[in-house]
Protein backbone atom coordinates (compact mmCIF):
# COMPACT_ATOMS: atom_id res chain seq x y z
CA UNK A 1 0.00 0.00 0.00
CA UNK A 2 1.45 3.36 -0.66
CA UNK A 3 0.52 7.14 0.13
CA UNK A 4 1.26 7.01 3.40
CA UNK A 5 3.07 10.32 3.80
CA UNK A 6 1.90 14.29 3.45
CA UNK A 7 3.70 17.32 3.25
CA UNK A 8 6.89 18.67 0.85
CA UNK A 9 9.79 19.27 3.13
CA UNK A 10 7.94 19.16 6.29
CA UNK A 11 6.94 15.67 5.09
CA UNK A 12 5.06 12.99 7.43
CA UNK A 13 4.69 9.25 6.79
CA UNK A 14 2.38 7.65 9.14
CA UNK A 15 2.63 3.66 9.86
CA UNK A 16 0.49 1.05 11.76
CA UNK A 17 -2.76 -0.54 12.00
CA UNK A 18 -5.66 0.05 14.83
CA UNK A 19 -5.15 -3.87 16.67
CA UNK A 20 -1.14 -4.44 15.89
CA UNK A 21 1.25 -3.98 18.71
CA UNK A 22 2.36 -0.16 17.60
CA UNK A 23 1.79 3.24 15.47
CA UNK A 24 3.55 5.63 14.43
CA UNK A 25 5.19 8.49 12.04
CA UNK A 26 8.14 9.70 10.73
CA UNK A 27 8.82 12.90 10.90
CA UNK A 28 11.57 14.13 8.02
CA UNK A 29 12.22 17.92 6.80
CA UNK A 30 11.95 19.37 10.68
CA UNK A 31 14.59 21.95 11.01
CA UNK A 32 17.26 21.20 13.50
CA UNK A 33 17.81 23.46 16.17
CA UNK A 34 14.34 23.37 17.23
CA UNK A 35 13.66 22.81 21.10
CA UNK A 36 11.58 19.53 21.62
CA UNK A 37 8.96 19.12 24.39
CA UNK A 38 8.26 15.98 24.76
CA UNK A 39 5.13 16.78 27.39
CA UNK A 40 3.55 19.01 24.70
CA UNK A 41 3.49 16.01 22.28
CA UNK A 42 2.28 13.79 25.15
CA UNK A 43 -0.31 16.76 25.83
CA UNK A 44 -1.81 16.85 22.31
CA UNK A 45 -2.25 13.05 22.20
CA UNK A 46 -3.75 13.31 25.24
CA UNK A 47 -6.32 15.35 24.57
CA UNK A 48 -7.60 12.78 21.25
CA UNK A 49 -7.11 10.05 23.37
CA UNK A 50 -10.20 7.76 23.22
CA UNK A 51 -12.21 6.68 26.75
CA UNK A 52 -12.18 10.31 28.20
CA UNK A 53 -16.17 10.50 28.22
CA UNK A 54 -19.42 8.49 27.47
CA UNK A 55 -19.33 10.58 24.25
CA UNK A 56 -16.35 8.67 22.43
CA UNK A 57 -15.11 5.50 22.48
CA UNK A 58 -14.38 3.85 25.57
CA UNK A 59 -11.19 1.80 24.06
CA UNK A 60 -8.20 2.89 26.96
CA UNK A 61 -5.58 3.32 25.36
CA UNK A 62 -2.52 5.41 27.42
CA UNK A 63 -1.12 6.60 23.91
CA UNK A 64 2.14 7.16 25.70
CA UNK A 65 4.46 8.31 22.79
CA UNK A 66 7.89 7.24 22.76
CA UNK A 67 10.92 9.20 20.75
CA UNK A 68 12.74 6.93 18.85
CA UNK A 69 15.31 9.23 16.99
CA UNK A 70 15.83 12.52 15.87
CA UNK A 71 16.32 14.35 19.31
CA UNK A 72 19.50 14.78 21.04
CA UNK A 73 20.87 16.48 24.57
CA UNK A 74 24.19 17.34 25.63
CA UNK A 75 25.33 20.14 27.81
CA UNK A 76 26.03 22.50 24.55
CA UNK A 77 21.88 22.48 23.99
CA UNK A 78 19.17 23.97 26.66
CA UNK A 79 17.44 20.79 26.90
CA UNK A 80 16.55 18.57 24.17
CA UNK A 81 16.35 19.91 20.10
CA UNK A 82 15.85 18.33 17.26
CA UNK A 83 18.85 17.76 15.15
CA UNK A 84 17.43 17.67 11.82
CA UNK A 85 17.48 13.57 11.10
CA UNK A 86 13.98 11.65 10.66
CA UNK A 87 11.92 12.21 14.00
CA UNK A 88 10.47 8.86 14.23
CA UNK A 89 7.44 8.27 17.36
CA UNK A 90 5.93 5.58 18.36
CA UNK A 91 2.53 4.63 20.00
CA UNK A 92 1.64 1.05 21.58
CA UNK A 93 -1.76 -0.27 21.22
CA UNK A 94 -2.82 -1.81 25.01
CA UNK A 95 -5.92 -2.38 24.68
CA UNK A 96 -7.05 -3.89 21.10
CA UNK A 97 -10.40 -6.21 21.31
CA UNK A 98 -10.15 -7.99 17.83
CA UNK A 99 -12.72 -10.70 18.87
CA UNK A 100 -15.54 -7.53 18.63
CA UNK A 101 -15.18 -7.64 15.11
CA UNK A 102 -15.01 -11.46 13.89
CA UNK A 103 -19.08 -11.21 13.08
CA UNK A 104 -18.13 -8.78 10.01
CA UNK A 105 -14.95 -10.71 9.62
CA UNK A 106 -16.95 -10.91 5.75
CA UNK A 107 -19.23 -8.64 6.41
CA UNK A 108 -19.14 -5.16 4.57
CA UNK A 109 -20.45 -2.50 7.31
CA UNK A 110 -22.27 -0.03 4.90
CA UNK A 111 -20.73 3.43 5.03
CA UNK A 112 -17.25 1.95 5.71
CA UNK A 113 -14.23 1.39 3.93
CA UNK A 114 -14.71 -2.11 4.42
CA UNK A 115 -16.07 -3.19 0.85
CA UNK A 116 -13.54 -0.68 -1.47
CA UNK A 117 -10.51 -1.53 0.58
CA UNK A 118 -11.10 -5.23 -0.37
CA UNK A 119 -12.28 -4.47 -3.62
CA UNK A 120 -8.56 -2.28 -4.15
CA UNK A 121 -6.35 -4.60 -2.44
CA UNK A 122 -8.25 -8.40 -2.35
CA UNK A 123 -7.67 -8.55 1.76
CA UNK A 124 -8.37 -6.33 4.89
CA UNK A 125 -7.46 -6.37 8.62
CA UNK A 126 -11.20 -6.41 9.33
CA UNK A 127 -10.03 -5.92 13.10
CA UNK A 128 -11.17 -2.31 13.56
CA UNK A 129 -10.66 -1.44 9.49
CA UNK A 130 -6.66 -1.68 9.53
CA UNK A 131 -4.90 1.36 8.30
CA UNK A 132 -8.53 2.96 7.46
CA UNK A 133 -9.20 3.01 11.10
CA UNK A 134 -9.78 6.77 13.05
CA UNK A 135 -6.42 4.80 14.99
CA UNK A 136 -4.34 5.87 12.79
CA UNK A 137 -4.55 9.73 13.54
CA UNK A 138 -2.83 9.58 17.03
CA UNK A 139 0.14 9.88 15.01
CA UNK A 140 -1.01 12.58 13.29
CA UNK A 141 -1.54 14.11 16.51
CA UNK A 142 2.06 13.77 17.48
CA UNK A 143 3.19 14.72 14.16
CA UNK A 144 1.18 18.20 14.45
CA UNK A 145 2.31 18.80 18.17
CA UNK A 146 6.44 18.79 16.82
CA UNK A 147 5.25 20.82 13.79
CA UNK A 148 3.89 23.69 16.30
CA UNK A 149 6.87 23.79 18.35
CA UNK A 150 8.90 23.91 14.95
CA UNK A 151 6.11 27.26 14.26
CA UNK A 152 6.68 28.64 17.24
CA UNK A 153 11.06 29.17 17.35
CA UNK A 154 10.04 30.04 13.53
CA UNK A 155 6.84 33.13 14.49
CA UNK A 156 6.71 33.66 18.04
CA UNK A 157 3.20 33.93 19.34
CA UNK A 158 0.16 32.00 17.26
CA UNK A 159 -2.67 30.27 17.52
CA UNK A 160 -4.07 27.37 15.84
CA UNK A 161 -7.61 26.51 17.01
CA UNK A 162 -9.86 23.99 16.82
CA UNK A 163 -13.65 23.00 17.71
CA UNK A 164 -17.43 21.17 17.46
CA UNK A 165 -18.99 23.95 15.62
CA UNK A 166 -21.96 21.40 14.40
CA UNK A 167 -23.53 18.16 15.43
CA UNK A 168 -26.22 16.73 13.68
CA UNK A 169 -28.49 19.44 13.13
CA UNK A 170 -27.74 21.39 15.94
CA UNK A 171 -25.07 24.51 15.25
CA UNK A 172 -23.13 26.61 17.80
CA UNK A 173 -23.74 30.23 17.84
CA UNK A 174 -20.20 31.36 19.62
CA UNK A 175 -16.66 31.18 19.19
CA UNK A 176 -14.71 31.41 22.56
CA UNK A 177 -12.01 29.32 21.76
CA UNK A 178 -10.66 29.29 25.69
CA UNK A 179 -13.79 27.25 26.27
CA UNK A 180 -13.17 24.23 23.94
CA UNK A 181 -11.00 22.14 26.37
CA UNK A 182 -13.50 22.94 29.15
CA UNK A 183 -16.28 20.51 27.79
CA UNK A 184 -16.51 16.59 26.75
CA UNK A 185 -17.79 17.72 23.05
CA UNK A 186 -14.53 20.26 22.37
CA UNK A 187 -16.84 22.70 21.46
CA UNK A 188 -16.17 26.69 21.71
CA UNK A 189 -20.16 27.67 22.43
CA UNK A 190 -20.20 26.31 26.06
CA UNK A 191 -24.51 26.74 26.20
CA UNK A 192 -24.66 24.67 22.85
CA UNK A 193 -22.60 21.56 24.22
CA UNK A 194 -24.71 21.20 27.35
CA UNK A 195 -27.75 21.21 24.96
CA UNK A 196 -25.54 18.55 22.84
CA UNK A 197 -24.87 16.45 25.13
CA UNK A 198 -28.43 14.76 25.44
CA UNK A 199 -28.71 15.09 21.69
CA UNK A 200 -25.71 12.57 21.61
CA UNK A 201 -26.82 10.50 24.65
CA UNK A 202 -30.17 9.99 22.26
CA UNK A 203 -28.10 8.90 19.19
CA UNK A 204 -25.95 6.82 21.41
CA UNK A 205 -29.04 4.86 23.46
CA UNK A 206 -30.66 4.02 20.48
CA UNK A 207 -27.73 2.48 18.83
CA UNK A 208 -27.06 5.20 16.27
CA UNK A 209 -24.39 8.19 15.53
CA UNK A 210 -24.08 11.46 14.41
CA UNK A 211 -21.96 13.36 12.17
CA UNK A 212 -20.49 16.86 13.02
CA UNK A 213 -18.63 20.37 11.92
CA UNK A 214 -15.01 21.29 13.26
CA UNK A 215 -14.04 24.56 12.66
CA UNK A 216 -10.31 25.36 12.60
CA UNK A 217 -8.77 29.10 13.13
CA UNK A 218 -4.79 30.23 12.88
CA UNK A 219 -3.94 33.53 14.36
CA UNK A 220 -0.36 35.04 14.12
CA UNK A 221 0.76 33.96 10.65
CA UNK A 222 2.37 36.56 8.59
CA UNK A 223 0.86 37.08 4.54
CA UNK A 224 3.05 34.83 2.01
CA UNK A 225 2.31 31.44 2.39
CA UNK A 226 1.37 29.63 -0.02
CA UNK A 227 1.46 29.36 -4.23
CA UNK A 228 -0.56 31.09 -6.67
CA UNK A 229 -0.84 27.75 -8.97
CA UNK A 230 -0.06 23.75 -7.69
CA UNK A 231 1.00 25.08 -4.22
CA UNK A 232 -2.11 26.84 -2.87
CA UNK A 233 -2.10 27.11 0.74
CA UNK A 234 -5.83 26.55 0.77
CA UNK A 235 -5.78 23.70 -1.55
CA UNK A 236 -3.12 21.92 0.91
CA UNK A 237 -5.22 22.57 3.59
CA UNK A 238 -8.10 20.96 1.87
CA UNK A 239 -6.45 18.10 1.12
CA UNK A 240 -4.81 17.81 4.47
CA UNK A 241 -8.20 17.97 6.44
CA UNK A 242 -10.16 15.80 3.79
CA UNK A 243 -6.97 13.01 4.55
CA UNK A 244 -8.95 12.61 8.24
CA UNK A 245 -11.38 9.83 8.26
CA UNK A 246 -15.04 10.15 7.57
CA UNK A 247 -14.52 13.83 6.32
CA UNK A 248 -16.67 14.64 3.37
CA UNK A 249 -16.20 18.51 2.82
CA UNK A 250 -14.33 21.04 3.45
CA UNK A 251 -14.73 24.91 3.17
CA UNK A 252 -12.12 28.06 3.44
CA UNK A 253 -13.42 31.14 4.78
CA UNK A 254 -17.05 31.69 3.98
CA UNK A 255 -16.84 28.81 1.60
CA UNK A 256 -19.99 27.42 0.00
CA UNK A 257 -21.87 30.00 1.56
CA UNK A 258 -19.48 32.58 -0.73
CA UNK A 259 -21.31 31.28 -4.33
CA UNK A 260 -24.48 33.01 -2.48
CA UNK A 261 -23.14 36.48 -1.85
CA UNK A 262 -22.61 39.22 -4.98
CA UNK A 263 -19.15 40.65 -5.77
CA UNK A 264 -20.02 43.51 -3.52
CA UNK A 265 -20.44 41.95 -0.58
CA UNK A 266 -17.83 38.92 -0.80
CA UNK A 267 -15.08 41.49 -1.42
CA UNK A 268 -12.60 42.03 1.51
CA UNK A 269 -12.30 45.97 1.25
CA UNK A 270 -8.94 47.03 2.53
CA UNK A 271 -7.81 50.44 4.20
CA UNK A 272 -4.41 51.87 5.61
CA UNK A 273 -4.20 51.23 9.64
CA UNK A 274 -0.89 52.81 11.39
CA UNK A 275 0.68 51.87 8.36
CA UNK A 276 -0.38 48.53 7.57
CA UNK A 277 -3.33 46.95 5.31
CA UNK A 278 -6.48 46.34 7.46
CA UNK A 279 -8.79 44.38 5.76
CA UNK A 280 -12.76 44.88 6.75
CA UNK A 281 -13.74 41.58 6.56
CA UNK A 282 -12.47 37.91 5.96
CA UNK A 283 -14.92 36.01 3.64
CA UNK A 284 -11.36 34.79 1.92
CA UNK A 285 -10.79 32.60 5.61
CA UNK A 286 -7.54 34.49 5.10
CA UNK A 287 -6.14 33.61 2.08
CA UNK A 288 -6.63 34.89 -1.23
CA UNK A 289 -5.00 33.41 -4.69
CA UNK A 290 -3.47 30.63 -2.95
CA UNK A 291 -1.65 32.62 -0.99
CA UNK A 292 -1.89 33.89 3.07
CA UNK A 293 -3.13 37.60 3.39
CA UNK A 294 -2.41 37.66 7.40
CA UNK A 295 -5.86 37.59 8.66
CA UNK A 296 -7.29 34.27 10.28
CA UNK A 297 -6.57 31.86 8.44
CA UNK A 298 -10.60 29.90 8.20
CA UNK A 299 -11.49 26.10 7.18
CA UNK A 300 -14.30 24.27 8.71
CA UNK A 301 -14.39 20.15 7.44
CA UNK A 302 -17.65 18.08 8.25
CA UNK A 303 -17.31 15.08 9.41
CA UNK A 304 -19.73 12.14 8.22
CA UNK A 305 -22.12 9.75 11.29
CA UNK A 306 -20.13 7.14 12.62
CA UNK A 307 -20.38 4.00 10.30
CA UNK A 308 -20.11 1.50 12.99
CA UNK A 309 -23.55 1.43 14.57
CA UNK A 310 -26.04 -1.18 16.82
CA UNK A 311 -28.57 -0.26 14.57
CA UNK A 312 -29.08 -3.08 11.89
CA UNK A 313 -28.21 -1.85 8.29
CA UNK A 314 -28.68 -4.21 5.60
CA UNK A 315 -25.45 -5.05 3.43
CA UNK A 316 -23.71 -8.20 1.60
CA UNK A 317 -21.01 -10.35 2.54
CA UNK A 318 -17.90 -10.88 0.37
CA UNK A 319 -19.02 -14.02 -0.85
CA UNK A 320 -22.23 -11.98 -2.06
CA UNK A 321 -24.75 -13.01 0.31
CA UNK A 322 -27.00 -10.61 1.75
CA UNK A 323 -27.12 -9.88 5.27
CA UNK A 324 -28.16 -7.26 8.66
CA UNK A 325 -24.72 -5.77 9.55
CA UNK A 326 -24.76 -4.71 13.36
CA UNK A 327 -21.71 -3.70 14.60
CA UNK A 328 -20.40 -4.48 17.97
CA UNK A 329 -18.04 -3.07 19.77
CA UNK A 330 -16.60 0.36 21.18
CA UNK A 331 -17.70 3.25 18.41
CA UNK A 332 -17.64 6.88 19.18
CA UNK A 333 -20.75 8.29 18.63
CA UNK A 334 -19.41 11.42 17.33
CA UNK A 335 -16.52 10.70 15.59
CA UNK A 336 -16.11 14.56 15.03
CA UNK A 337 -15.26 15.06 18.66
CA UNK A 338 -11.96 13.44 18.58
CA UNK A 339 -11.25 14.89 15.49
CA UNK A 340 -10.70 18.53 17.15
CA UNK A 341 -7.51 17.62 17.85
CA UNK A 342 -6.74 15.83 14.34
CA UNK A 343 -7.85 18.87 12.51
CA UNK A 344 -4.88 21.14 14.53
CA UNK A 345 -2.58 18.97 14.09
CA UNK A 346 -3.37 18.98 10.33
CA UNK A 347 -3.41 22.60 9.87
CA UNK A 348 -0.04 22.75 11.91
CA UNK A 349 1.93 20.55 9.48
CA UNK A 350 0.57 22.20 6.14
CA UNK A 351 1.43 25.39 7.65
CA UNK A 352 5.05 24.33 8.47
CA UNK A 353 5.01 22.92 5.19
CA UNK A 354 4.25 25.98 3.33
CA UNK A 355 6.79 28.61 6.01
CA UNK A 356 9.76 26.31 5.16
CA UNK A 357 9.03 26.43 1.15
CA UNK A 358 8.32 29.62 1.24
CA UNK A 359 11.94 30.53 3.52
CA UNK A 360 13.04 28.35 1.13
CA UNK A 361 11.99 29.90 -2.16
CA UNK A 362 11.77 33.37 -1.12
CA UNK A 363 13.52 34.08 2.51
CA UNK A 364 12.01 36.72 4.91
CA UNK A 365 7.90 37.39 5.05
CA UNK A 366 6.57 40.39 4.54
CA UNK A 367 6.76 42.60 7.39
Amino acid sequence: MSHNSFGHLFRVTTWGESHGPALGCVIDGCPPGVKFDLARVQSALDRRRPGQSRFVTQRQEPDQVEVLSGIFEDDRTDGQVTTGTPISLMIRNKDQRSKDYSEIRDRYRPGHADITYDQKYGVRDYRGGGRSSARETAARVAAGAVAELALEQMFGEFAISAGLVAIGTHDAEARDWSAVDQNPLFCPDPEAAKTWEKVLDDARKSGNSLGGIVEVEAQGFPAGLGAPVYGKLDQDIASALMSINAAKAVEIGDGMAAARLSGVDNADEMRMEDGKVAYQSNHSGGILGGISTGQPIVARVAIKPTSSILTPRRSVTRDGEEVDVVTKGRHDPCVAIRAVPVVEAMMACVLLDHALRHRGQVGSFPS
